[in-house]
């Protein structure tokens, strides 16, 4: 089922879902189940489930280095396939700009309609490490408008080199990122909400957001998309703070700030484990509030640990 019509078959009811990471190559699938299972109770009716861009890594060979693109986390639409399979919920495969021509996404779509999977997560990606600014690959899309453009004419049975008259055309709900505080590379919120207008003119049935750690930056993100003509679902996307450290990191990586109360509280832990308590208490005061506003959904972000989403979650469905 489309994420479109779990949203209207919840008639106004906020529904819960939550994002994973692919484990590294040479780990089991065994860790990840085990982090899912524990909040399986709380009926989530879709999982997404992240792609990681190429990286380069550097062998030794002859007393040389020798250069060499990899991925650290494959497995994308294995795990979508398994976690479909074993739990019988929805996945959502994140597919990326980076690091992917137009042919080789287009045979991830296919392979997708085989499986049964029809919604995906349209993507640009983060630059490479060595890169100051994202380059797309050579034959791929620059921005995610374009990909969204291709998954909507692949709907319509347009594929790159032909038009197919099938009856079984695939039919992808479209989901695109939205950033409450800005992309980090818009020069402005403004014009970073016209970029998501124009993704969403081009197919994208919903939006999820950026993590953030203010809800009103995500109330006044709706009430400005709103106004520009954006109409489709925007999720609230969300992180308990799990670490100290995250105080650094969080702000340097997504470009975000965060509350003076929360780095107040944060910063009086002696603790790691004190931390954790008050990202997941500060998690579900912001769940509760974003409720309230009549959010459809609420998705946490779990970056591969699930026990303090499951605190939280315990306290809010």
């Amino acid at each position: 089922m489309k994420v479109t019509d779990h949203i209207k078959k919840s008639e106004g009811k906020t529904l819960f879902s939550f994002e994973i990471i692919p484990p590294k190559k040479g780990k089991n699938i065994q860790e990840l189940y085990n982090n899912i299972d524990p909040l399986m109770e709380f009926n989530p009716p879709f999982i997404d489930v992240t792609t990681s861009r190429e990286e380069y890594v550097y062998i030794e060979k002859s007393g040389l280095l020798d250069r060499k693109i990899t991925r650290m986390r494959p497995g994308t639409l294995g795990i979508c396939a398994a976690i479909k399979h074993k739990y019988d919920v929805d996945t959502v495969p994140h597919v990326l700009c980076g690091g992917f021509t137009k042919e080789e996404t287009e045979y991830l779509l296919v392979d997708c309609h085989y499986l049964g999977i029809n919604n995906v997560m349209a993507l640009r990606g983060d630059a490479m490490s060595h890169q100051n600014y994202f380059e797309a690959a050579k034959g791929g899309h620059q921005y995610a408008q374009g990909l969204v453009e291709q998954i909507a004419d692949l709907n319509q049975g347009k594929y790159l080199h032909d038009v197919m008259e099938a009856d079984d055309c695939a039919d992808f709900c479209i989901g695109v990122a939205g950033y409450p505080e800005k992309h980090l590379e818009a020069p402005s919120l403004q014009t970073d909400l016209k970029r998501l207008k124009d993704k969403v003119d081009a197919g994208a049935d919903y939006v999820v957001t950026q993590m953030f750690f203010d809800n009103q930056k995500y109330f006044d993100f709706v009430k400005a998309a709103r106004e520009i003509g954006i109409d489709v679902p925007i999720i609230p996307g969300i992180k308990p703070i799990a670490i100290s450290k995250h105080l650094q990191l969080l702000p340097q990586v997504f470009k975000i700030d965060l509350p003076e109360p929360l780095i107040n509280a944060v910063q009086d832990c002696s603790t790691n484990q004190q931390v954790r308590q008050v990202g997941v208490e500060w998690c579900v005061q912001q769940s509760k509030e974003l409720i309230d506003f009549g959010v459809p959904v609420l998705h946490y972000y779990s970056m591969g640990k699930s026990t303090n989403i499951e605190q939280i979650a315990k306290q809010i469905f």
